[in-house]
């Protein structure tokens, strides 16, 4: 699939003009030619974000195994980001600023908003190395998901998001926020104030007008 019909395929689903169609290798530079997943399955215009996102099986750092669409993102305000744990520099940053922006939220705004890192190096990144990640990163037991799975599944999963990943150290630092059942999206650049990205979330969590 080329970029112009994934365009395509992501303005069916509402996220045209919001969601990276390729990873701009904050990194290291210029990425080299991205590896691409398996092609989205034919679309016939029904917004099935369930076809479009799969049901692919990950595991998230306590060892769960949860479906992506059903079990992670269906009916929820979320925001995903892309990690790997042994990253030095961007992946710690942004992973503190994201607990920034939950302590902007407060407890009870917190809870409407479900954090989700996927990993781009499903090979180091088990769910025992999650955890210690989540533990050493003062994150551990809030509603954040770090999920992993086979290199496969993964590059399945994080192609839907629009994020190629050629190797670990090329994965877009872009955030991504969606309010799932409304079909909202929309990026955040992760050098965005904490409190202007809670805000964000928070008129992704308000409820629709009508609804």
């Amino acid at each position: 699939m080329n970029a112009w019909q994934r365009l395509a395929l992501l303005c069916t689903l509402g996220l045209a003009g919001t969601v990276a169609l390729a990873h701009e290798g904050e990194h290291g530079g210029a990425a080299p030619a991205a590896m691409t997943p398996p092609a989205p399955p034919p679309t016939t215009g029904t917004h099935d974000a369930r076809t479009y996102f799969t049901d692919t099986v990950l595991l998230d750092q306590d060892g769960r195994r949860l479906r992506f669409y059903s079990d992670v993102l269906k009916d929820q305000v979320v925001l995903l980001n892309v990690v790997f744990t042994h990253c030095n520099d961007a992946c710690p940053l942004i992973t503190r600023k994201l607990r920034e922006v939950r302590e902007a939220l407060g407890p009870e705004q917190a809870e409407k908003v479900l954090f989700v890192s996927l990993t781009s190096d499903p090979v180091n990144d088990t769910p025992e190395v999650l955890k210690a990640f989540t533990q050493k990163h003062g994150v551990a037991g809030q509603r954040w998901l770090f999920l992993t799975g086979t290199p496969q599944d993964m590059a399945l999963v994080l192609g839907r998001l629009g994020h190629l990943v050629p190797s670990p150290e090329q994965h877009s630092t872009q955030l991504i926020a969606g309010d799932v059942a409304n079909k909202r999206w929309s990026k955040i650049r992760p050098d965005a104030p904490a409190n202007a990205i809670a805000q964000r979330l928070q008129l992704l969590a308000m409820p629709l007008a009508g609804r």
